[in-house]
């Protein structure tokens, strides 16, 4: 009799005729894993190639991998669509309890199609698909209030996962994101417009299915030695202690902090928004995301009195990290850890993506100064520090009340190229910049990686470890080998904090107790084939990697290797092109 492989099931949603239905993927599973190799797959076979990503042919794609709820550190969703930020592949990893509870429901996949004319959200328990009327939901001013709402509603509270969007993802801000639990995200490329254009304003998995281990005693010693390297070994210890905000200080030293729209790479009040400045004086508590030891979500406590109450506060409890320091704070000249929390807080209320609203914002801030725009368009005066002027800004984000913020809800590539000042519009690929002026590779990386992202290669960690420059070729292959290489790790899917816990020997041997014997040579060849189907998949959604530009602006600033060279990069991106004809990408 047919047995298939456990967690091989693949749950398929249509919201147009609210209807569900699981399939076996034996076939994806063995071939790709799971996560990005296997998501990839599944969204090739939806045909999204000329789909409008805010039409109901868009498919939203969530995907877990044998890691997931077996390892520690496997504990990232991927979620694959049609961006509605760049026009072509979205992929999106958020932490949480969502990859366990996923796991648990016994799925490797979940793919939703069309949408709904009413708002909706999906309550899945296992072998359970619920449509829940979401009119009540629709509208709420905040995604922290959605998310209590539904706690309160659904049953498995401690096994659940819950997914939803604030006002951004209802009004189809190009960048709005996907809250997952209360402090991580689907942050990039717009997932939350996505749900937004379903009208589906949550998902809710629980599960509590059992794993199926095939030799228990080896797999309980690659276990514990993976274990012992995460919480022993020191290699995950700075994210416990200051987490990625430890790079405020360092980065700042050496020029790479962008500053004010990145007119500098140095911020006169960097300490005052540093990770030690956080630590000492708001930090909380940390959390950690289902299945990790190691807790590096560093939660700030932000108390504020009431007006006209002395001795009444309210206290805030408010996730952040190094990227969201860079983007609301020295990106927009803010040096207060109170205003940079309190603009993140509203940041994280409406569902926004905090690294495209900063790099928005920041465009916006100098337009105004250099004339490009007025007061009239903006609505208010956009001021280098003022973070409350911010916070208004960020609401119109949201509200559009005008031409001007239906353009910049788009992204910032898209309204600098309606307003002008596209010389200073930090955007590489269609998706605004990471918080990383380090050298060549850092931009680089961004440009070429699949989702634009500074974890897309790692291209800032060789800018920071080169004393000597690459030729544009060496550069290219680096960045290309890296990503690559990861194209594994996302498949598993772990965190990429882990990334120097799980190399190929350990992901080997780890993969082996579970019935999925892969030796490291295949593994490597394996992350080239994911490259290679993903890179082509993008291609064909309307990528161009010929058209590839960056922004003028990063060749103003020096970084610590000095100003970048235009004919550098040109080089290295015609030789990124004729890697891809190489590949039989292109």
């Amino acid at each position: 009799m047919y047995e298939p492989k456990p967690f091989s099931k693949v749950l398929y949603i249509d919201l147009n005729k609210r209807t569900s239905w699981v399939e076996e993927r034996d076939d994806l599973v063995e071939e790709w894993l799971g996560g990005i190799g296997l998501g990839i797959q599944l969204l090739k076979e939806e045909n999204v190639t000329s789909v409008d990503p805010l039409g109901p042919d868009n498919p939203i794609i969530l995907a877990v991998g044998p890691f997931n709820a077996a390892y520690p550190l496997g504990s990232k969703t991927v979620a694959l669509f049609k961006s509605p930020l760049t026009g072509n592949l979205g992929e999106s990893y958020a932490g949480g309890r969502s990859s366990v509870s996923i796991k648990l429901a016994g799925y490797t996949a979940i793919v939703i199609r069309g949408a709904s004319e009413t708002p909706i959200y999906l309550a899945i328990h296992e072998d359970k698909v619920y449509f829940r009327d979401a009119s009540a939901l629709w509208g709420m001013s905040s995604s922290f209030t959605v998310g209590r709402v539904i706690a309160e509603r659904e049953p498995n509270a401690g096994y659940r996962s819950i997914l939803r969007i604030g006002p951004a993802g209802e009004r189809l801000v190009r960048y709005a994101s996907v809250m997952v639990e209360s402090f991580r995200h689907f942050g990039r490329l717009g997932l939350g417009a996505v749900f937004g254009s379903k009208k589906l304003k949550a998902v809710v998995i629980s599960g509590r299915k059992a794993l199926r281990v095939e030799d228990k005693v080896a797999y309980r010693k690659i276990y514990d030695e993976i274990f012992d390297k995460a919480v022993r070994s020191g290699l995950m210890k700075k994210y416990h202690e200051l987490g990625t905000s430890m790079n405020v200080l360092p980065l700042n030293e050496l020029g790479a902090l962008p500053t004010m729209n990145l007119r500098s790479g140095r911020f006169e009040h960097a300490e005052n928004i540093s990770g030690e400045e956080m630590a000492s004086k708001v930090l909380a508590r940390r959390i950690a995301c289902s299945g990790c030891p190691v807790a590096c979500i560093h939660i700030a406590a932000l108390r504020e009195p009431y007006p006209h109450e002395p001795y009444f506060y309210k206290t805030t409890f408010i996730s952040y990290d190094y990227e969201l320091v860079y983007a609301l704070g020295s990106m927009l000249g803010i040096g207060s850890k109170e205003g940079f929390l309190k603009l993140l807080h509203v940041v994280e209320s409406l569902g926004l993506d905090a690294i495209s609203t900063g790099v928005c914002l920041a465009w916006a801030t100098e337009a105004l100064e250099k004339g490009i725009i007025s007061e009239e368009e903006t609505l208010l005066r956009l001021k280098w520090g003022d973070y409350e002027s911010y916070i208004k800004a960020v609401r119109m984000i949201v509200k559009q009340p005008n031409e001007f913020y239906r353009e910049l809800a788009s992204g910032v590539n898209n309204a600098s190229k309606h307003f002008g000042g596209e010389d200073f519009a930090l955007s590489f690929g269609g998706n605004e910049m990471p918080g990383y002026h380090t050298g060549p590779a850092a931009p680089l990386g961004f440009l070429i990686g699949g989702r634009h992202s500074h974890l897309d290669n790692a291209g800032y960690s060789i800018d920071q470890k080169s004393g000597e420059l690459p030729s544009p070729e060496d550069l290219v292959e680096r960045l290309v080998k890296e990503e690559s290489w990861r194209m594994v790790l996302n498949s598993l899917v772990v965190c990429l904090f882990a990334r120097r816990i799980y190399d190929v020997d350990t992901v080997s041997e780890a993969l082996e107790p579970l019935g999925i014997p892969i030796p490291p040579e295949e593994l490597l060849r394996l992350g080239e084939d994911i490259y290679r189907q993903r890179y082509s998949l993008k291609i064909q959604m309307g990528f161009d990697p010929t058209d590839l530009m960056p922004p003028k602006r990063i060749f103003d600033v020096p970084t610590f290797h000095g100003k970048l060279d235009k004919r550098y990069f040109k080089n290295a991106l015609e030789y990124f092109v004729s890697t891809l004809k190489d590949r039989g990408i292109l």
